[in-house]
């Protein structure tokens, strides 16, 4: 069964550090480039952070550059998503999503995080992972 599964979430205090995973199952994730997004209560989903397929292309949103680091290990096929400094804003479900970059829309690594909450022909969805800032 194709699916990416979202783990590592949880309830983290301001200031602390929450490392995320997505994991691949049925397909190898090296032919695709991967986004984590996030969906704060009441808001829509936004683009946090995304990677090329090899990792050597990366973008990130304006509120967590600096704080957040994503990777990939391809022998794994895992991305992951380091979040340090965390803020209360940064509390939300942050869902994982793969994309071979193929499409008329999205065709760059900026294109998937910009465009990619509300892309149609993303390849494949996590189901989330709540992350939780607060004291």
């Amino acid at each position: 069964q194709v699916q990416l599964v979202e783990s590592g979430g949880g309830l983290v205090q301001p200031g602390g550090s929450l490392r995320l995973s997505c994991a691949a199952f049925g397909f190898t994730l090296d032919t695709h480039a991967i986004g984590w997004f996030r969906q704060a209560p009441g808001k829509e989903r936004e683009g946090v952070s995304c990677i090329s397929n090899s990792g050597g292309v990366t973008h990130y949103a304006d509120s967590v550059k600096g704080r957040f680091t994503i990777s990939r290990d391809n022998a794994k096929n895992t991305v992951y998503l380091q979040m340090n400094s965390v803020k209360p804003e940064d509390t939300g479900i942050y869902y994982c999503a793969a994309d071979p970059l193929d499409g008329f829309l999205v065709s760059t690594v900026q294109d998937l995080c910009t465009e990619g909450s509300t892309y149609y022909a993303m390849d494949y969805w996590g189901k989330g992972t709540l992350v939780t800032v607060s004291s």
